[in-house]
């Protein structure tokens, strides 16, 4: 395995064509559908054929890869339900809607464009847990050869859907946190940047059916970003310029596979940006606004439950305690958060960097759930973007790396970096009252 080749427990990244090449996706492809073929088969009985959906993102080595997993997967005699070029929460409800085994979603997410992935949902239509995530390895590593393979006669069958992205956008619009009459009423301007990935597939079609009123740049979905892809203030400057020539109500942002969703205020300002939310080196984050602005869309009651990473910052809690529901952190890592929102039924989670999980119609990130959402907010709230904004206490988040373990030279600085905290945690009480 290259130094490259990244290995987690929900999937594989890599650069194309140096250590991320067809041969290898088909071969993960292969051992994942394996150890989805294994988890179907009855005590004592053969396995029933499974069922694995496949879609991907707009990246140009996208097709490619696509072809070499259902090749992959067919060769270990699973059928194949190819939802084409989509965003990563549409594959996740199709393995739900279509009861597959499980998914395979081709996309690198925010990385940039040299690099592509494999990422791997179970039935459940969750990123895959730390057990099944090894299995796969084990059987990825172990040597494709040794993958039982499908003979002439139980080949993998392949079908399309073409319905994947429409399902999804009709179940955004029919959830119960969504208001589209008064979203409609409202005849939003948005600005929108999709960075040329698949949002463009995606985001405009909901927007048209709220009824907004749309200025967009990005919208090509040939996934030659013209920009870092990562959808963070220092990157939105384009959508910030757009916003103000089209006098937009708000911007949107989403990142090339639309799970995280980050805005721009009416005035043109990234939000994070002229806002003291910063991060290890004074650069502006905004994404966690986008999930309390969801969270105060849905106002949770007081008997419920919001989940958020560690990571996120303390406006989320704001949001949640605002109408009295309990806030849970779970650790880094979507499907963390998901597992923990199952756990404790929680009515709404996510991440602070911009992925929105409304559980009423999967516990996945989706930014076309975020945007509905945000939209709403603004409907009934019947206030701008920089004033609910304003409304928020400000804070200050860091968000910086330490080296530790084998690879670090100071492996016991961990117990320092601690004692350092809790001694300013203590001296910002004291300064704060």
């Amino acid at each position: 395995m290259s130094d490259t080749l990244m290995v987690s427990v929900s999937g594989v990244r890599g650069l194309v064509g140096t250590d991320l090449t067809p041969e290898v996706v088909a071969g993960w492809a292969a051992a994942f559908g394996t150890w989805a073929r294994d988890g179907m088969r009855p005590s004592g009985r053969r396995a029933v054929r499974p069922s694995i959906v496949v879609g991907r993102d707009a990246r140009t080595s996208g097709p490619m890869f696509a072809s070499a997993a259902i090749a992959g997967l067919q060769s270990v005699g699973c059928d194949v339900i190819d939802v084409g070029l989509v965003a990563t929460p549409t594959v996740q409800l199709a393995v739900e809607h279509h009861r597959a085994a499980g998914g395979i979603i081709l996309t690198a997410s925010h990385n940039p464009i040299e690099w592509n992935a494999l990422k791997f949902v179970g039935r459940d239509g969750i990123f895959l847990d730390t057990g099944a995530g090894t299995r796969v390895r084990e059987l990825a590593t172990g040597g494709g050869n040794s993958l039982p393979r499908a003979t002439y006669d139980a080949i993998g069958r392949v079908a399309a859907d073409a319905d994947a992205i429409s399902r999804h956008l009709a179940a955004v619009l029919a959830l119960r946190g969504v208001n589209v009459r008064a979203i409609r009423r409202r005849r939003f301007r948005v600005a929108l940047d999709t960075v040329r990935g698949a949002g463009g597939a995606v985001m405009p079609e909901l927007f048209e059916r709220l009824g907004c009123r749309v200025s967009a740049i990005n919208l090509e979905t040939d996934g030659l970003f013209p920009r870092p892809p990562e959808p963070v203030p220092e990157n939105l400057k384009a959508l910030a310029a757009l916003v103000r020539r089209s006098k937009a109500d708000i911007g949107i942002a989403v990142d090339p596979d639309v799970d995280r969703l980050a805005i721009v205020d009416e005035k043109g300002r990234p939000i994070g940006e002229d806002y003291a939310i910063v991060d290890e080196k004074g650069r502006p984050i905004g994404e966690d606004y986008t999930l309390a602005f969801a969270i105060r869309a849905v106002r949770p009651s007081g008997r419920q439950t919001v989940v958020c990473n560690l990571s996120t910052s303390l406006v989320v809690e704001d949001a949640a305690r605002e109408f009295g529901a309990r806030v849970v952190r779970a650790p880094v890592g979507e499907a963390h958060v998901a597992r923990k929102i199952i756990e404790l039924n929680a009515v709404i989670g996510g991440e602070g960097n911009g992925g929105v999980m409304y559980p009423a119609l999967h516990v996945g990130r989706d930014a076309p759930v975020a945007a509905a959402l945000v939209l709403s907010l603004l409907a009934r709230e019947r206030a701008t973007v920089s004033e609910l904004v304003a409304r928020a206490p400000r804070y200050t988040i860091v968000k910086a790396k330490l080296e530790l373990g084998a690879r670090s030279r100071e492996p016991g600085k961990l117990d320092q970096v601690y004692a350092e905290l809790r001694r300013k945690r203590r001296r910002a009480r004291t300064q704060n009252g």
